[in-house]
């Protein structure tokens, strides 16, 4: 059970602790099973507070197959993206393999009993995850229900874009428009990556908004009036059209557009972006194609959760992922993403003409490095390429004359993988995740990878992306000026130029690197009313695991995912918790308050959340990642 803040007031609070007494979610375990042995999950015993289960359709038994969830305007359908197998495959339909990954389409008009009753494949190499949405557009161009889709590459015939149907027949849905988007990138024959957008009807015409993943700070805007012919009526790079978003001074400079929600609110349409380490923005979008600045939010230093938990004064997530409006548009609570509850705090080069210490952040969805015996990163270092599946092979720590015959007791093999390809004319093949790299060192034999920030990349703490991991394989990101200096391969300064670094199965340096603990992502609550361009603060949430060394590693993902506002309770939100479950939270006082939930016996997995309004009851739907959509009521 997720605790609350200490500005609740005492008689909510002894409220609360009484509930508490009575709910025991019974989160306190580690379950091997549902993520495989390493992973570990937690546990729980099923719905509590004011939770109840109505059903469960499983779509799936691959891990972390099931992505996004959509419900349509109806509530009688619910559409689940599935983001593909490992190798791309698809699941079973009718007897037959359904081409790479796409959607699923599931009648859930009886709550107590969903059925899936078909399947939209998205095109080869492609996959859906994060932008699923169903929309009501009624144009002078076109009526009905429209599906909306994001695109990323899962193979080498991969497309972008967003891809548009019209399911308001959803046993027959209509395929309007696909793989539509910037097609600035020429090299990849298509529409950039797309892994969100957000569409909406603003009467005569209709518009989508969409998250660019190969110009990330990029909103890119489309007009939809007719969705069989969407057109890009705007490009913006928000800190570049609107200085001051980026918070320098607290080393938050990971900027790039995650997800966007519309809402008409007082007249206007107001657009809000979770802009990572740039927070949470606002645009006035009556013309979409000329946004305004309404505003944006800050991240306050010490970190107001791990400050709570452990009395140290940290820098705060940064990580804003996902947020929505409250139903009276007083409030706008949002998501902060970290899959990496240890930062990597110190890494240092430890032998040669470069010896010191250097830039570093951990790469999530790796292992943290307190999982080593020792908890300290050691070892000589090897080039192993872009390590992208398409790329260069990985080479073994065996085949590099004399490496393993130098490991000290208690030093690991170290391969360097740099992020990319992008750009390198040597290494035509697509850019993949850091964790599809990881998976080529691990099958290679490394005990663990360092990662090195782009070719050009200015961010301080250094990015090497995120995502996609598999295996149990401690990673660690660092600039590239560390990556020229482990090698002792100029120019150790940039600007660089292609060709770049030394050749593959290069050894290098010894390098050294610690990590302390800080925490997994959590949610805000921020008031409405903007303020010289701000909007403030109020509250914070997270299950208390969150915040707990002891659940650092072996229970699951324990950072929240997405938050879904109810339609018509502006009191009322739920979470998609990952490994935390489902979260039903109350703004009570200007704060945050948890009053239920579900986790499961088996543990969950908890990726997407919808919630709408059917005969008077309150439903939710969850997509767990490695089952299908759960069906939850709110009976509070």
């Amino acid at each position: 059970m997720g605790r609350q803040r200490r500005r609740t007031s005492v008689l909510v609070a002894a409220a609360m602790v009484l509930l508490g007494q009575m709910w025991a979610a019974g989160s306190v375990s580690s379950h091997p099973g549902q993520h495989g042995p390493t992973d570990g999950h937690l546990i729980g015993d099923g719905a509590f507070g004011t939770i109840d289960l109505l059903s469960v359709e499983r779509l799936t038994s691959t891990p972390e197959l099931v992505a996004d969830v959509a419900v349509s305007p109806d509530g009688q359908w619910a559409f689940l993206a599935n983001w593909g197998e490992p190798d791309c495959a698809g699941p079973e339909v009718g007897g037959q393999t359904s081409p790479d990954a796409g959607a699923w389409v599931v009648d859930i008009s009886d709550l107590s009993d969903p059925q899936q009753v078909g399947f939209i494949p998205s095109s080869q190499d492609t996959r859906p995850g994060e932008g699923m949405q169903v929309v009501t557009i009624t144009t002078p161009r076109f009526s009905g229900d429209v599906l909306v889709m994001n695109n990323e590459h899962c193979g080498k015939n991969g497309k972008g874009g967003i891809s548009l149907y019209d399911v308001s027949n959803p046993r027959k849905p209509v395929k309007l428009s696909e793989h539509f988007g910037d097609r600035a990138n020429l090299s990849l024959g298509d529409a950039n990556d797309t892994h969100s957008a957000f569409a909406w009807d603003a009467g005569a015409k209709a518009y989508a908004v969409m998250v660019d993943n190969f110009e990330a700070a990029d909103v890119d805007i489309l007009d939809i009036t007719n969705p069989k012919r969407p057109r890009l009526i705007r490009e913006l790079d928000l800190d570049r059209v609107f200085p001051g978003i980026t918070q320098i001074q607290l080393g938050l400079v990971q900027i790039f557009l995650h997800d966007i929600v519309v809402k008409r609110i007082d007249g206007r349409w107001v657009m809000l972006l979770s802009y990572w380490d740039g927070g949470f923005v606002q645009l006035d979008v009556d013309d979409p194609a000329n946004p305004t600045l309404i505003g944006d939010t800050d991240y306050t230093n010490p970190d107001p959760e791990l400050l709570e938990s452990t009395g140290d004064a940290r820098r705060p997530e940064g990580n804003g992922h996902q947020a929505e409006f409250t139903a009276d548009n007083q409030h706008f609570i949002g998501t902060d993403e970290d899959f990496a509850p240890y930062g990597a705090t110190n890494f240092s080069i430890a032998s040669g003409a470069f010896a010191g210490t250097y830039p570093s952040a951990p790469v999530p969805g790796s292992a943290p490095i307190v999982i080593l015996p020792d908890e300290r990163l050691n070892g000589p270092v090897v080039y192993g390429g872009y390590g992208c599946p398409d790329s260069a092979p990985v080479p073994s720590p065996s085949s590099i004359p004399g490496y393993e015959a130098s490991l000290a007791t208690g030093e690991e093999s170290i391969v360097v993988l740099q992020r990319g390809p992008t750009g390198d004319p040597s290494a035509p093949e697509p850019a993949c995740f850091p964790g599809e790299k990881a998976h080529e060192a691990v099958l290679a034999g490394w005990d663990a990878v360092v990662f090195v920030q782009r070719h050009g990349g200015t961010e301080n703490p250094p990015f090497c992306g995120s995502g996609a991991f598999v295996d149990e394989v401690v990673g660690v990101c660092t600039n590239h000026e560390a990556y020229h200096k482990m090698f002792d391969t100029p120019p150790f300064t940039p600007p660089w130029s292609y060709p770049d670094g030394p050749a593959i199965g290069t050894i290098g340096e010894r390098i050294e690197a610690t990590a302390a603990f800080d925490g997994w992502g959590y949610v805000h609550l921020f008031t409405n009313d903007v303020t010289s361009g701000k909007f403030a603060a109020l509250d914070t949430y997270a299950i208390h695991e969150a915040h707990d060394p002891a659940y650092a590693t072996g229970f699951g993902d324990l950072t929240v995912h997405e938050v879904a506002t109810h339609p018509q309770d502006p009191a009322r939100a739920y979470l998609s918790y990952y490994a935390g479950g489902l979260r039903a939270l109350r703004i009570q006082g200007g704060d945050l308050v948890e009053v239920g939930g579900y986790l499961d016996p088996n543990g969950n997995n908890f990726w997407g959340v919808e919630v709408f309004v059917r005969d008077g009851r309150t439903i939710i739907l969850g997509s767990d990642r490695d089952s299908g959509l759960w069906i939850f009521e709110d009976v509070g």
